[in-house]
């Protein structure tokens, strides 16, 4: 069984080594920082420890998973890893770095694999003399709780690593998607009109926060609201990726950041980790009540979804990855109560058609003009499943 090495002992970092570490690989966690290192080794102790009190794991299979897991402030010991995994910091220059720098460590058969959520696998790969065995391996937050994973071969990547790769990590017992190298991948591209619509009918005034998270919540079954789920995430962290995505887009509108979600990371209202985001999350505040009524929780309902559904066809359109795959994404990489282009059958692809251009003509913005995919659909009735 391979050697696993991880670059990176955040929350992502490690969640990836309980994983491999679960599945029987040894694994070596790299990082410069540490104070990074003793917590992360903490961290992973407590979290093994719970899933023993609470009857998920034994003991002894508790204590030889932790065993495996060996914690390293250099590339070193990467040196006969059969697969390493960046996960550090959205940044490529930094990652671009790591890579040329592991390149001369590691054996040439080495998989190298970075977990960008939203930068170019190409670039990245680009740093790299034997670009061929670079390749995207996206974990979803908390990697050991979420069973997706997109696979995401960089044009320089062989047949071979991709082959590999996707069999290493369905033997870890997760599920994974094949995606193209484009801005944001399948999820973190489709997912964009979750937050941005929603941020958008905030700002004209249509609807509050609690409001939108309860529509999308109680009327749509999705598990977090928007808001609530920024908060979760980050405000941070998501306008980030909001805005990497836009900017590789050349700035297409469909996917530009709101003002709302850059005060707040302006002002240092992250969310749950800050403790004040769309939300206040300090003792003894309760959240505000939404207003329950249907017909304007239908409205914001519809609104999103079908933003959602007109991405999903998008992705379809620019053969981003396959329609089983974009919609086994949503619901197993976020969460979404149904697949969106199952969903778009369900609504009937004549009325979402209808729902975008009804749209387009109120604001007359790109933002909201329909997918090729679906208007040629709509006039030859078809349907995404038979």
């Amino acid at each position: 069984m391979i050697k696993v090495g991880i670059i990176g002992s955040g929350s992502m970092g490690s969640g990836i080594a309980q994983v491999a570490a679960t599945a029987g690989h040894e694994v070596y966690i790299c990082d410069n920082n540490p104070e990074a290192l003793i917590k992360s080794r903490d961290k992973l102790l407590k979290i093994l420890n719970r899933l023993v009190e609470k009857g998920r794991l034994e003991d002894e299979e508790a204590k030889a998973i932790f065993g495996r897991i060996y914690f390293k402030k250099s590339y070193e010991s990467f040196a006969d890893c059969g697969l390493v995994i960046e996960a550090i910091i959205e940044n490529l220059t930094i990652k671009k770095k790591v890579f040329a720098e592991l390149e001369n460590i590691v054996d040439p058969k080495t998989i190298l694999a970075t977990n960008t959520s939203s930068l170019s696998v190409a670039s990245i790969a680009s740093a790299c003399k034997h670009a061929e065995r670079l390749i995207g391996i996206h974990f979803f937050n908390p990697a050991p709780l979420m069973k997706l994973v997109e696979i995401i071969p960089a044009i320089q990547t062989s047949e071979v690593t991709t082959k590999e790769s996707r069999n290493i990590i369905e033997s870890w017992g997760k599920l994974t998607v094949l995606a193209k190298d484009t801005p944001g991948f399948i999820v973190n591209r489709v997912a964009r009109p979750f937050y941005g619509e929603a941020l958008r009918i905030y700002e004209e005034g249509i609807a509050d926060f609690a409001s939108i998270d309860w529509a999308m919540t109680e009327i749509a079954g999705f598990r977090m609201g928007p808001f609530a789920l920024m908060d979760y995430i980050g405000n941070d962290v998501n306008y980030i990726v909001t805005e990497t995505v836009f900017k590789s887009f050349y700035n297409d509108p469909r996917y530009k950041p709101a003002f709302t979600q850059k005060r707040l990371a302006e002002a240092g209202f992250l969310g749950r980790k800050s403790g004040q985001g769309y939300y206040s999350y300090q003792e003894g505040i309760e959240k505000p009540m939404p207003n329950k009524s249907k017909e304007l929780g239908e409205a914001i309902v519809k609104r999103i979804v079908v933003m959602l559904i007109n991405e999903a066809a998008d992705a379809k359109f620019w053969q981003i990855a396959s329609i089983e795959d974009i919609d086994l994404a949503m619901t197993k990489g976020v969460n979404y109560p149904k697949g969106l282009l199952a969903w778009a059958d369900e609504w009937g692809i004549q009325n979402c058609v209808g729902m975008l251009d009804k749209l387009y003509d109120e604001y007359r913005e790109d933002r909201y003009r329909c997918s090729p995919l679906l208007r040629k659909m709509a006039r030859d009735k078809t349907k995404f499943y038979a």
